[in-house]
C-alpha cells in the first residue's frame, strides 16, 4: 500500500545524517538571542520567544499557542486575534492541548509542572508537580478525563483531570521523552523518545504493549491516525515514519526535511499529514498514499508544531519566529498574512508611522521588541512593557515577574543608563536579571536605538 521510501525534494540525499542534538539544542538556545529579520506574512503575533506548541478546540473556533516566553495565548481564529494569556508557568511553555468542548486547557513547562486552565477566564485551576525534569509534551484523553505527560526524566505521567491527582508513572524509555498521544478511544497512549523508539502503552493499568524501532535519532513527535490503527512520528533524522499498529510495523518513510523533524500532526479525516522542522518547511503528505503533497513557506526560523482545523481545510504551524501562521491547504496559501518585514515591530504596539519615519530605528527595536512591547495597558512578553521606559525605576512594571536582581536595584532608566546597558551588555551592568546576553558596540547605532525608544515609549506619543 505504501512505498518504502519517498523523498520529492532531494531524491539523492542519504537518510539521516550528522549528529544533530547538539544542533538542537542550539537552536533552543539562540532562537531568543536571534536579530533575524522580523518574521514576513506574521497571523497570530504576540509571543516574545519561540511558539513551541499550538492547539486547536474542537469546534475550531479557537487555537491556544505555547511559547518560550513562558505564557500561552489563546486566539480567535476568525478574527485572528488574541483574547487572552495565561502567565503561571515559571519557565517554557512546550506543548498545550484543549480538553473537549475547549472551556478548559492543559499545559507543559520547561518548569516540570503540568498545568489546568480555565480558558474561559485564563484562570489556573491547578498545578500537577510530580516530573523532575521538563515537561516536553502534554496529551488529553478523548473524554477529558486524563491528562498524559512526556518528561525529560524518562517517564510519561497520567493524571487524573477531574480530581486533580496523580495516576501512575510508566517507565521504559532509556532516554528523555519528548512526544505522547492518547488514541482516539482513549485506551492506549503513544509516546515519543530521544532513545529512537515509539512506545505503545495500555492506559488502564500502565502496561507496556509494543516498542516500534526504526528510527535513526530521537523521536520528536507522534500522533494517532483516526482509526487507531496507525501512527505518525517525526524525528532528528530528518524523516517522518507511518507506522501499523496492530503488526507494530514500519509501513513507510518519508523524506523531504533539510533536518530535524520537530512536529507532526494528522488530519480530523486521517487523510493528510503535516511536519515542520528546523528547516523552517511545513510539508503536507498524503497519508492515503504515503506521498508527498505540498510544501508551505513563510518560517523564517524552524517549525516546531502544528494543528489541522477541524474540518481539515486549514493547518496552523508554530515557530521559533514567535508566529503562528495559518494556511489553505487548498490553495497552499497563507491566510491573514500581514506582509511588511517590520510586522514584529508593529505587534509589539510601535505606531506604524514611527517605523515609517525611522526604519532604523524600527530594525534596531526589533531585538528588544522579541522580548517587549510599548503598549500602554502593561501587556508583556519575556520582558515587561517598556512604555514609559525613561525616567522609570527599575523592576517597577506591576503585574510583571522581576528577578531579585531588578526587584532591588538602585537604577532609573535614563538616556546614559540606556546606553551603558548595550554597551556593556545585561551580564554586566544588570547581572542577575533575565535579560539575555547581548551587547550593542557601535555608539552610533545606541544612540539610533534610544532616541527610537524616547519617541515610541513616553506616554504622549499613542
Amino acid at each position: 500500500m505504501f512505498p518504502i521510501r519517498q523523498d520529492p525534494i532531494r531524491p539523492d540525499r542519504g537518510r539521516g545524517s550528522g549528529p544533530w542534538v547538539g544542533v538542537i539544542a542550539g537552536v533552543v538556545a539562540t532562537t531568543c538571542l536571534a536579530l533575524a529579520a522580523a518574521p514576513a506574512g506574521a497571523v497570530l503575533a504576540g509571543h516574545g520567544g519561540s511558539v513551541k506548541g499550538v492547539a486547536i478546540s474542537t469546534d475550531g473556533r479557537y487555537a491556544v499557542s505555547a511559547s518560550f516566553d513562558n505564557r500561552l495565548i489563546l486566539w480567535d481564529l476568525a478574527e485572528l486575534t488574541e483574547i487572552r494569556d495565561f502567565d503561571a508557568h515559571e519557565g517554557a511553555v512546550n506543548s498545550v492541548a484543549f480538553l473537549p468542548g475547549g472551556k478548559r486547557l492543559v499545559s507543559g513547562s520547561d518548569d516540570g509542572t503540568v498545568r489546568l486552565w480555565d480558558a474561559t477566564s485564563g484562570a489556573l485551576l491547578h498545578t500537577f508537580e510530580g516530573h523532575q525534569g521538563k515537561v516536553a509534551a502534554v496529551a488529553v484523553s478523548p473524554d477529558g478525563r486524563r491528562a498524559a505527560s512526556a518528561g525529560w526524566d524518562r517517564t510519561l505521567r497520567l493524571w487524573d483531570l477531574e480530581e486533580r491527582v496523580p495516576l501512575r508513572v510508566l517507565e521504559g524509555h532509556k532516554n528523555n521523552v519528548n512526544a505522547v498521544a492518547f488514541s482516539p478511544d482513549g485506551a492506549r497512549l503513544l509516546s515519543g523518545s530521544y532513545d529512537a523508539t515509539l512506545r505503545l502503552w495500555r492506559v488502564a493499568d500502565g502496561a507496556p504493549l509494543a516498542t516500534l524501532r526504526g528510527h535513526d535519532f530521537g523521536v520528536t513527535s507522534v500522533a494517532f491516525t483516526p482509526d487507531g490503527r496507525r501512527a505518525v512520528s517525526a524525528s532528528v533524522d530528518e524523516t517522518v515514519r507511518i507506522w501499523d499498529l496492530e503488526r507494530g510495523a514500519q509501513l513507510a518513510t518519508l523524506v523531504g526535511h533539510e533536518g530535524p523533524v520537530f512536529g507532526v500532526a494528522v488530519s480530523a479525516d486521517g487523510r493528510l499529514a503535516a511536519s515542520g522542522g528546523i528547516d523552517r518547511t511545513v510539508i503536507v503528505w498524503n497519508l492515503e498514499s504515503g506521498t508527498f503533497r505540498r510544501a508551505l513557506y513563510g518560517h523564517d526560523k524552524p517549525v516546531w508544531s502544528l494543528a489541522f482545523t477541524p474540518d481539515g481545510e486549514r493547518l496552523l504551524s508554530a515557530g521559533s519566529d514567535e508566529v503562528v501562521r495559518l494556511w489553505d491547504l487548498e490553495g497552499g496559501s497563507e491566510i491573514g498574512g500581514t506582509g511588511p518585514a517590520q510586522d514584529r515591530v508593529l505587534a509589539a504596539g510601535v505606531p506604524p508611522e514611527a517605523v515609517a519615519a525611522d526604519p532604523r530605528g524600527a530594525a534596531l527595536f526589533r531585538k528588544c521588541a522579541a522580548c517587549h512591547t510599548v503598549i500602554a495597558n502593561g501587556a508583556k512578553r519575556a520582558g515587561p512593557t517598556l512604555r514609559g521606559l525613561f525616567g522609570r525605576h527599575a523592576g517597577t512594571v506591576g503585574g510583571y515577574k522581576y528577578s531579585q536582581a531588578l526587584r532591588g536595584a538602585d537604577l532609573i532608566w535614563t538616556e546614559e543608563t540606556v546606553d551603558a546597558l548595550f554597551a556593556e551588555g545585561p551580564h554586566r551592568f544588570t547581572p542577575g536579571s533575565k535579560m539575555p546576553i547581548q551587547r550593542m558596540t557601535s555608539a552610533e547605532d545606541r544612540a539610533h536605538l534610544i532616541a527610537f525608544l524616547k519617541r515610541i515609549t513616553t506616554p504622549q506619543i499613542e
